[in-house]
């Protein structure tokens, strides 16, 4: 995409549209998922840094734009809060460690990054709108109606993308579960 080749030659123009285009939506997510809102806010300001920092290495052909973001965005959600809970262990000595309960943690948490690349996957495959309005909606926690006014698109088609969306994403986990 012409925006990530922009930002990867540090076009601070090209910076400002790709905050503008994702910033609420990295938010939503960052905020969901931290304790507070000044987490979130440190958390998107590191995650546009690392988009800058690695938009070189974005591939159109592997999957969309909102995809490439918010797969970023996730895996440093995922990373920082790994640290918040080994910095919290490490100070809870008087705490028994099961290893055994951290090796089914850790599993656990492949198993969940594997389904989490698999839907990803499956959601790329979407057309772009109904991509979009499912990464809004459900990854960035906006309503049907503000997806609808900052796409510029009325909300009656907003709701038939995401219902299309949805029995498609259904019908694929379908047949990967067939196989």
């Amino acid at each position: 995409m012409a925006l990530m080749r922009r930002v990867a030659t540090n076009e601070e123009a090209a910076i400002a549209e790709l905050y503008d285009r994702f910033g609420s939506l990295v938010f939503r997510m960052a905020y969901q998922s931290l304790p507070n809102r000044q987490e979130a806010e440190d958390a998107v300001q590191e995650v546009f840094v690392r988009l800058w920092k690695t938009a070189g290495r974005y591939d159109q052909t592997r999957s969309a734009l909102v995809t490439w973001v918010m797969l970023i965005s996730r895996r440093h959600l995922v990373d920082k809060l790994r640290r918040s809970r080994a910095r919290l262990k490490a100070t809870s000595l008087d705490q028994p460690q099961v290893p055994l309960t951290a090796a089914r943690e850790s599993a656990s948490h492949m198993d969940q990054d594997e389904r989490m690349a698999g839907l990803m996957k499956r959601i790329d495959a979407l057309p772009e709108l109904q991509r979009t309005v499912i990464m809004r909606a459900y990854l960035g926690g906006q309503t049907l109606r503000q997806i609808g006014d900052e796409l510029n698109t009325p909300l009656g088609t907003v709701k038939s993308a995401l219902s299309r969306a949805l029995t498609r994403l259904r019908e694929r986990t379908g047949e990967e579960l067939a196989l």
